[in-house]
């Protein structure tokens, strides 16, 4: 059996990086009514759906960022995330905490990043991933690496392989009047 496979069958929590995952990396400021500057960030349609699925299908989801943003709190909360970490470089006290809250081992985990301060949990969960955006450093110390950039439907590939493994695909399919036999 195919080892992302595997350990994506596994996975019961799906977190994530914002910058250069969810996003493309891409940060922008812009004027607000008052004047002052409002930082804000694009994400991806298909990214959003793929969220969605994975909570019709009770797998958790959750980001752990080193910035805030209003932005990213409204997706989180269209997502349906469990958790939403923003402001943290320091990133294992958080994993930590969220391993507690959820009861989860570490192998029921995956996280998916592009930087180095996304290394650490790499070492921590059973599916590290990194979006093909991600520093050669990142893409080496991770289990699988996407064929989609961050922004632009990495998570939906994550997500489609972890409802794949899990035998949640042909659920999708048949909601969507999508025919089996491809």
């Amino acid at each position: 059996m195919d080892s992302n496979f595997d350990r994506a069958s596994k996975v019961r929590l799906l977190l994530m990086d914002v910058d250069g995952v969810l996003t493309d990396g891409k940060i922008h400021h812009l004027p607000n009514e008052k004047g002052e500057w409002t930082e804000t960030k694009g994400f991806d349609a298909q990214d959003g759906i793929a969220l969605q699925w994975l909570h019709w299908k009770g797998i958790a989801t959750g980001l752990i960022s080193g910035r805030k943003s209003p932005a990213v709190d409204m997706r989180a909360a269209q997502g349906h995330m469990k958790y939403n970490y923003q402001g943290f470089i320091e990133k294992i006290p958080l994993l930590e905490a969220i391993l507690v809250d959820s009861g989860l081992a570490p192998e029921q985990v995956a996280f998916v990043g592009d930087d180095f301060t996304d290394v650490v949990l790499f070492r921590r969960v059973g599916w590290a991933v990194a979006v093909a955006n991600a520093r050669s450093e990142v893409k080496q110390s991770a289990h699988y690496v996407t064929q989609a950039r961050g922004g632009q439907g990495a998570i939906r590939e994550v997500a489609e392989m972890l409802l794949k493994a899990q035998g949640h695909w042909d659920w999708i399919l048949e909601k969507y009047e999508i025919g089996g036999d491809e």
